[in-house]
């Protein structure tokens, strides 16, 4: 718990002021609310996925026999799962946009 507390103001000192009241409120809830939320959306986009690949492949397959090679599985994935996993783990805390 001690790291926990002491590493997220750490990494904010590049981006706050030390004297900033609300930096800590910040990082809280970037890492307890904002970061959790991307992996639960990730894995509602899993399901939504799943719901749409019959479509998704669909489009692709039709597109191939018109000659305009389209990419939709790999698009709604990315747009469904890899984005939101990119928001929870890759991005840099604290979010530069709080």
């Amino acid at each position: 718990m001690i790291a926990g507390s002491i590493y997220p103001n750490a990494l904010a000192w590049d981006r706050w002021k030390k004297d900033d009241p609300i930096t800590d409120q910040w990082n809280t809830i970037d890492l307890m609310v904002a970061r959790p939320l991307g992996v639960v959306a990730a894995i509602a986009g899993l399901g939504i996925f799943s719901v749409s690949l019959p479509f998704t492949i669909t489009v692709d397959i039709f597109s191939r026999i018109e000659d305009k090679p389209s990419n939709a599985v790999k698009d709604s994935a990315k747009m469904f799962m890899l984005n939101p996993l990119k928001f929870s783990f890759t991005r840099e805390f604290p979010d530069e946009n709080m």
